[in-house]
């Protein structure tokens, strides 16, 4: 998941070979081997997390689309704009044993995936469903976000629509989170009979997710991992022309 939270976890893992093979020595090999199988472990339990609010209705129709036509689109961008170097190559865009990167991906997991699910469940058990409904849009965007970074490695996709994902659904994702917040705070004046811990724990969940996805979106994946990304696949592209 991704910084992105997937396309940057995915972009620095290597198999454990590839960092002893030697820089000049057929690189072929390693970069075919880089390539993610589709449906990994972590791709097959968003699509349970997708499946599952899709069967329970907490999944708007707008969601829903607006994941069928983020995979329709990133086919078209890859045909039209940014089709795949014909090379066997495509540079990384993060050194692969970057041990920042991996924790930060791990953090925006726990606080934008495990602890939003751990709290809708808690409101099930306190038939809390308007902070159910609140919480659900993210959590089911963010696990679409998950799968869809898995197709765009797995498919061998360019490096600029691999950013794409990232990008798309953090920008999609906040405004669902804006009303997750405005939700939470509108409980102090709505009739609530829930516990006070739990009011007080979905506002510090929904602020929290705030703060992150926006520096995320606008702290690295704009500033930083964008303009790597378009960087390196232009000069796979001049490598070839050359």
């Amino acid at each position: 998941m991704s910084g992105g939270v997937g396309p940057t976890y995915n972009d620095i893992q290597l198999p454990k070979d590839d960092h002893e093979q030697p820089i000049s020595a057929a690189p072929k090999n390693v970069h075919r081997s880089a390539i993610a199988p589709f449906l990994t472990f972590r791709q097959l339990n968003a699509l349970a997390v997708i499946v599952v609010f899709s069967a329970s209705g907490m999944v708007s129709m707008e969601d829903f689309v607006f994941v069928v036509l983020s995979y329709i689109y990133i086919h078209f961008l890859s045909k039209v704009a940014f089709p795949t170097p014909n090379t066997s190559t495509q540079e990384r865009v993060f050194d692969p044993n970057n041990k920042f990167l991996s924790l930060y991906v791990s953090f925006a997991a726990i606080i934008g995936l495990v602890l939003p699910i751990a709290y809708i469940f808690h409101g099930i058990l306190e038939e809390d469903k308007q902070g159910i409904k609140a919480a659900s849009p993210h959590v089911f965007l963010l696990s679409s976000q998950v799968f869809m970074e898995g197709v765009a490695f797995s498919g061998n996709f360019s490096i600029p629509i691999r950013v794409f994902v990232p990008v798309f659904y953090n920008s999609r994702r906040i405004f669902t989170i804006v009303e997750w917040l405005r939700n939470e705070i509108g409980k102090v004046d709505d009739e609530y009979g829930g516990s006070p811990a739990r009011v007080y724990m979905g506002r510090v969940l929904a602020i929290a997710n705030m703060v992150l996805w926006c520096f995320n979106l606008f702290g690295f994946l704009l500033p930083v991992y964008l303009p790597r990304a378009f960087k390196k696949y232009y000069a796979s592209l001049n490598k070839i022309k050359d």
